[in-house]
């Protein structure tokens, strides 16, 4: 199991469960492969050593329950990150930090989810296209360039990077754990200061 080391260890701060905030989105968009899912579940057993209630939403498990049946058409894409960002919002107002891994590839649409929001931060899993084909977990990208999916992210279809995320993790470079802590660092700050420019006090 990911092990990351431990940030807040400073006397001065106080323990996650003790800071009162309207809740948090963090939301990891990138690639397939890239790492989004991984680096999702090592900040997500980060947060919960620090005292955090945090739920998980990763775009593959959602795509086999709350959002099984649609494809990867635009319009398909529009209404997956629907539904995942509703129910991230409904976790949002009971206070809780909710880690969703999903590509929602057009800025658009991210700009979208932002709105949603009291308090996001949009992590930017950077890994090149070829980094991805060679890493291909799940077969996808194999499946993609023989053409048996259509509209895939990366190969046949766009995916725009972030242009001002608040993280940018580079997980070809980066071990899991430097790109976790980059992104709890981002997080800590945001929640003991209450003064990011995405963040709305309670």
């Amino acid at each position: 199991m990911l092990r990351l080391p431990k940030i807040l260890t400073s006397p001065c701060q106080p323990n996650l469960s003790d800071i009162h905030h309207p809740g948090l989105a963090i939301w990891f968009t990138g690639l397939s492969g890239a790492g989004k899912t991984t680096l999702c579940r090592a900040l997500a057993e980060s947060l919960r050593a620090q005292g955090a209630a945090v739920e998980v939403l990763d775009g593959d498990e959602m795509r086999r329950s709350l959002t099984a049946g649609l494809g990867y058409s635009r319009e398909d894409r529009e209404e997956n990150i629907r539904r995942i960002t509703s129910l991230a919002k409904q976790l949002v107002a009971q206070q809780k930090i909710v880690l969703v891994a999903a590509i929602a590839p057009y800025r658009a649409m991210r700009d979208r989810i932002r709105r949603q929001f009291p308090a996001l931060v949009e992590v930017y899993v950077n890994a090149p296209l070829a980094t991805c084909i060679q890493r291909d977990p799940k077969g996808l990208y194999r499946k993609a360039l023989a053409g048996e999916i259509d509209c895939f992210t990366g190969i046949s279809a766009p995916y725009e990077p972030p242009l001002a995320p608040e993280v940018q993790c580079n997980t070809a470079e980066e071990s899991v754990s430097e790109s976790a802590a980059k992104v709890m660092a981002a997080v800590t700050r945001l929640l003991h200061s209450g003064k990011d420019s995405h963040y709305v006090a309670p």
